[in-house]
């Protein structure tokens, strides 16, 4: 399974990056693909390609703040492919947000 991801959280500190550890740590344990996107106080970090969402099983925003770039996943919206939770729940549920994602 290909999963792409962004993590954003209202400071861009802390919670940006510890989501983007527990996807990326999550993902790799169950052995699938994963590119996650941070924008956080740095800016943009490992900003995901047009093509990479659109070969992505699944699309996992951990946002509590609007995104840049949000239009790029329309198509997987109306697919139903995209999960949203917040930062938080990415951090303290990793095992039950990758359980949801794999189920759309």
């Amino acid at each position: 399974m290909k999963v792409v991801a962004i993590t954003a959280c209202p400071t861009g500190i802390a919670h940006t990056y510890m989501a983007q550890e527990a996807i990326e740590k999550e993902c790799k344990k169950r052995g699938y693909e994963v590119k996650v996107e941070t924008q956080g106080s740095m800016g943009i970090e490992n900003e995901l390609e047009q093509d990479e969402i659109d070969a992505a099983d699944v699309v996992i925003l951990a946002v509590a703040i609007g995104i840049e770039g949000e239009d790029r996943f329309e198509e997987k919206e109306s697919e139903g492919k995209v999960l949203t939770v917040d930062p938080g729940e990415a951090i303290k549920k990793i095992t039950e947000v990758i359980d949801r994602a794999e189920k759309l």
